[in-house]
């Protein structure tokens, strides 16, 4: 009896301790999301083109913030190492390399969004758009330090294994960006009225504003300000090499996911606008169901890079599989609630009946496709804890460009091996692609594991492994 039930309470355990860390990174991407809801819904009541300034700024920004937000990530897989460890030296000096990468790369962020002008000009957007999505931009840009800043100040919480304290600050974020908005965009208490690009200057000082008080909450914290130490500040080039060796993939492997669906949404819109809106309608959806593999993805980072630096082999192996079970179990919620309530979900963005037609028919597809995304998804979080990203990154590049899209257009604009299909072919070739990316991602941490040295849990104390 005790050898069966040893296995179940072990799953119990480590899935409660997992989810004790991923659902406040649930809901700290949500309301990271909702701040970009909150804009676009408040610019859209003062004029279109208000609206279409916010949709093309965010079309400039969103690649870069997820590439920023990966390259920064990589801090968290470092930190629960060394914490794993009880290496806090080594921590201060991760945590400072990585604030100088991080400012570096706003730099860089500024002047592409200061020199947005130009760059919508060369795209050839309607000149009436320009002047306002331009000053969006640069009013976007004066907030890049701080978010910057903040996911460097998130990415140390995390890998301590603190992720309450990010997401209180995200939501309180959330709650000032709204009346932030309303004075700035329609000129309240004395302000100019500045529209779209109110939202912009809004965003910038909430940025700011989550920057410093996560700063402050871990200035004051009892352990953390003595992990700290002002003394690493100074800039060592070896040390951020190797923080970038790992960043880059995987903010290159994060951009490369977001950015094949805003490229299939553009190439849908060949099609038709009722076409176009029924993709947007899917498209939203799966991004927001998405949240949850990716952030338990995050979480599976955190637990096997503490068992990893406690030197428990097999508590990381454990860890890796128990989340991808758990990933994939939690993927079944959507896929029951896009089967049995389509009618009620696209009634939320439409009464168009032609709309709703193909977006029902398009909600299948995605439900078909979130149990190989979590897997896929979730495989990637455990490979980032053992520090194993170039390879993933490959994987990925392979499965969506090379696989993905090019299905996607052929079955869906072309004849050349059926009828086109119109935009279900490009969620053919959504599910193809995420499937083969699900079983690339298996093989390739199931081939990091054999290849490392296999040491017993029992060498370490367990109130290391665990915590």
């Amino acid at each position: 009896m005790q050898t069966t039930t040893r296995p179940f309470s072990r799953f119990t355990r480590e899935s409660g301790a997992l989810m004790h860390l991923s659902i406040p990174i649930i809901l700290t991407q949500l309301a990271t999301q909702a701040m970009g809801f909150v804009d676009t819904t408040m610019a859209g009541q003062v004029s279109a083109a208000d609206l279409a300034a916010i949709a093309l700024g965010a079309s400039l920004w969103i690649p870069v913030l997820l590439l920023l937000r990966g390259v920064i990530m990589a801090l968290t897989p470092v930190v629960a190492y060394h914490r794993g460890a009880r290496d806090f030296e080594s921590i201060s000096i991760e945590f400072f390399q990585m604030v100088w990468i991080a400012l570096i790369s706003s730099a860089l962020l500024v002047a592409y969004l200061v020199s947005a002008k130009p760059i919508l000009e060369w795209i050839g957007v309607a000149s009436e758009i320009i002047p306002i999505g331009s000053d969006y931009a640069f009013a976007l840009a004066f907030g890049v330090p701080g978010i910057a800043l903040f996911y460097t100040l998130n990415g140390f919480c995390e890998g301590m294994n603190n992720t309450k304290a990010p997401m209180i600050i995200s939501v309180i974020g959330l709650l000032v960006n709204i009346p932030v908005n309303y004075v700035l965009i329609y000129g309240k208490f004395g302000f100019p009225e500045l529209g779209a690009v109110g939202c912009g200057w809004a965003t910038s000082l909430v940025y700011w504003l989550m920057s410093g008080l996560l700063y402050s909450y871990i200035k004051s914290h009892h352990h953390y300000k003595t992990i700290i130490r002002f003394t690493d500040i100074k800039p060592r080039a070896k040390e951020m090499i190797h923080l970038l060796r790992l960043g880059l993939p995987i903010g290159m492997n994060i951009a490369v996911c977001g950015s094949i669906f805003a490229v299939i949404a553009l190439l849908i819109g060949r099609i038709g606008a009722e076409n176009v809106a029924a993709a947007q309608i899917a498209l939203n959806i799966s991004s927001m169901t998405y949240v949850i593999p990716m952030s338990i993805s995050f979480g599976i980072t955190i637990r096997v890079g503490h068992a990893l630096g406690a030197k428990d082999e097999l508590g990381a192996i454990e860890r890796s599989k128990i989340g991808i079970l758990v990933a994939g179990l939690m993927s079944l919620m959507p896929v029951t609630i896009f089967l049995l309530f389509p009618d009620v979900i696209i009634r939320l963005y439409t009464t168009d009946p032609a709309v709703s037609a193909t977006a029902a028919t398009l909600l299948v597809f995605t439900a078909m496709y979130q149990f190989s995304d979590a897997l896929q998804t979730s495989s990637n979080g455990a490979l980032r804890g053992y520090k194993d990203t170039k390879v993933p990154m490959l994987l990925a590049i392979a499965s969506y460009w090379g696989l993905a899209l090019p299905l996607g257009v052929v079955l869906g604009l072309t004849d050349h091996i059926v009828p086109a299909m119109g935009e279900k072919g490009f969620w053919v070739g959504i599910v193809t692609g995420l499937s083969v990316a699900a079983v690339l991602m298996l093989l390739r941490l199931r081939y990091v594991i054999k290849k490392r040295p296999q040491t017993m849990a029992d060498a370490v104390p367990r109130e290391i492994v665990t915590s």
